[in-house]
């Protein structure tokens, strides 16, 4: 396997640019999410490193070699898409060993590297059978055997669980990071799916108008979002924003929330005045009597071991995930208390963090 490495990678069709300077490194070994909505750049972005679209600008390596406008067949990379692509007048084992017998290699070698790959997903006892009868659970292994059975340096897979239903998409999700961690593959994988993303990736790249808004870990990304488009996508329900009006100062630790001085992580930049937003989760807020900010009950969510609870405040509507055993009446008026160290804090004209509990650690892109 090798590394991948992307710098400033611009893709523009005509006056639209799809992609806008993107830098980022998958390490050997790494799993690579690129997450979005649709039309957000991350599949051109898969395409320009497959070498099935070649960048505006820019330039990428792979194993430390430029590989920019290399043909695709000269990359040794494996593609796998959203439609599984197999050929229906095959069996599984002579599609997944079709890349094998293109390259020429003798009978007994593809024999012996089929064999192993169908072992890996768990798929030897439909070797001989036609794929246009398969499950769609098992025509995507015997996609995925395709692209594994030719050992590349790294795998490229552009929604490949898009087509499948949810009860399958959620057993090939955990399958699929079992199968990474096997075989130790640098994987770049995009999704519009953040359960997706979160479930498998080590590390996540959030995209949003052909630009990397943030680049980081799963838990970097929930936790510590540079921005508010990184915040309000990831996370169900996402985090709340609670907009005012104020001047921020340099050190500062409170800002004025309806008239209430509500404490925030230390303020790392001076600001005129302007509209801001505080964000925090819904499993961060707290319901309490002493609390000066309040706001009445909307209406709750009953999800099992707990409920998501809306609650309609003079800066906005926030959503609370609290114990199921609590019991609440529409109207009713409740106090919201925070913990500084989950809050963070944006300016809403730019969207990015300004203050939050690790705000210096937020990679912006």
């Amino acid at each position: 396997m090798a590394d991948i490495r992307i710098e400033n990678l611009r893709k523009q069709f005509g006056s639209f640019v799809a992609v806008e300077d993107s830098s980022f490194v998958v390490d050997d070994g790494e799993f690579l999410a690129l997450l979005g909505p649709s039309g957000c750049g991350k599949t051109t972005t898969l395409r320009m490193i497959a070498g099935l679209e070649l960048p505006t600008s820019g330039r990428i390596y792979l194993d430390g070699e430029d590989v920019t406008f290399n043909r695709a067949s000269a990359r040794d990379i494996a593609f796998v898409f959203q439609l599984f692509a197999l050929y229906p007048h095959m069996n599984v084992r002579r599609n997944i060993g079709f890349p094998l017998l293109s390259q020429g290699m003798p009978k007994a070698e593809i024999r012996k590297r089929v064999q192993e790959t169908a072992h890996l997903l768990q798929i030897d006892h439909i070797l001989n059978k036609s794929v246009s009868g398969l499950a769609g659970g098992d025509r995507q292994r015997v996609a995925l055997g395709r692209a594994i059975v030719r050992r590349p340096k790294c795998f490229l897979m552009d929604e490949p669980l898009g087509t499948l239903d949810a009860e399958f998409r959620e057993v090939m999700v955990h399958e699929l990071r079992e199968l990474h961690n096997r075989i130790h593959a640098t994987t770049v994988y995009v999704t519009h799916d953040q359960h997706e993303a979160m479930a498998m990736a080590d590390k996540i790249a959030v995209m949003n108008h052909g630009v990397i808004e943030q680049f980081g870990t799963p838990q970097e990304i929930y936790s510590k979002p540079a921005t508010m488009y990184v915040a309000d996508f990831i996370g169900s329900p996402p985090m709340n924003f609670m907009r005012f009006t104020s001047r921020l100062q340099r050190g500062a630790r409170f800002v004025s929330l309806d008239g209430v001085d509500v404490a925030v992580p230390e303020i790392r930049q001076e600001m005129a005045e302007g509209e801001l937003a505080l964000g925090v989760r819904p499993e961060h807020i707290r319901f309490s009597d002493a609390s000066p900010l309040r706001g009445a009950i909307y209406g709750s969510e009953y999800l099992g071991t707990n409920q998501v609870v809306a609650v309609e405040t003079s800066s906005g509507m926030i959503k609370a995930r609290v114990p199921a055993n609590r019991s609440f009446r529409i109207g009713e008026t409740v106090g919201l208390e925070f913990n500084p160290a989950n809050l963070a804090l944006f300016d809403c004209k730019s969207g990015r963090a300004v203050a939050s509990s690790l705000y210096s650690e937020a990679k912006h892109v």
